[in-house]
């Protein structure tokens, strides 16, 4: 048995930049074993398998550890393959997940537009170890959705930051975005999910789930433009527009070929 798999860069317009994701098209759905097994061979950030239906595919995501509830620059990559390498004709497609609900994909040009849901960040305790793990830099404020959130002064505290990977695996959460005002753009971030298989993820489009609407709130304005000063770096222009987020990008296909099972 052969299955296609294709690599895209995404939120880049530059191969070797953004976030890399595999994306696997199948007939129908593989074991769950399997399809982990996958992700951890291929040892990317996520993997994204999907499924044709009736009204557009059915999608879900793995981590080299554990299926994923909402990944943003793989589902930007399947759409991304979907345009570009298997004939999608229209202008949009609908993704069906188990945990997201209904994400949009918009193809403009050679840009990308994710209809997300918005997930806003509430206050919260510092857990015991993440100070530590982020390497005891206090943050301004320690707020959580999915993922802890800490914000800070400025770009040069997320860009200077060296985190203790081994101590944030034992944070109970997907992840740990950190943010702050940028110099050029609205906003800078970095993510950190080590206790997923991923130390530091380059482009982390679920994280801007909560950062769009923290930062809409307060710079006082819905269209927002963002970097993820990652080593890889991505570049995502945003809008809050009611309980829902919209991130555009671009996307590269980076390689194409067959998994044999």
């Amino acid at each position: 048995m052969t299955i296609p798999i294709y690599q895209a860069d995404a939120f880049t317009s530059q191969l070797f930049g953004g976030n890399p994701a595999a994306v696997c098209p199948l007939t129908e759905w593989l074991p769950d074993e399997t399809m982990q097994k996958i992700a951890a061979e291929n040892n990317l950030a996520e993997t994204a398998f999907f499924v044709k239906t009736d009204q557009g595919y059915y999608l879900r995501w793995f981590t080299p550890e554990l299926e994923i509830d909402l990944c943003g620059h793989a589902t930007l990559a399947t759409a991304h393959i979907i345009f570009t390498e298997l004939g999608h004709a229209q202008p949009v497609i609908h993704f069906d997940t188990q945990k997201a609900g209904t994400l949009i994909v918009t193809k403009t040009g050679d840009r990308y537009t994710l209809d997300f849901p918005s997930r806003p960040p509430y206050f919260a305790e510092m857990p015991e170890g993440l100070l530590e793990g982020i390497g005891n830099k206090i943050p301004k404020a320690v707020l959580r959705s999915r993922d802890y959130f800490l914000v800070y002064e400025n770009e040069e505290d997320i860009a200077e930051m060296v985190p203790n990977h081994a101590l944030l695996a034992k944070i109970d959460a997907i992840g740990i975005i950190v943010t702050a005002p940028g110099k050029t753009v609205d906003f800078v971030s970095r993510f950190f999910a080590p206790a997923c298989g991923v130390p530091e993820d380059p482009v982390t489009g679920s994280a801007h789930c909560s950062l769009i609407p923290y930062w809409a709130e307060k710079l006082g304005k819905n269209k927002l433009h963002a970097y993820q000063i990652s080593s890889r770096h991505g570049e995502l222009w945003c809008e809050l527009r009611d309980d829902r987020v919209l991130m555009s990008g671009n996307a590269v296909t980076y390689m194409k070929g067959e998994i044999y099972l």
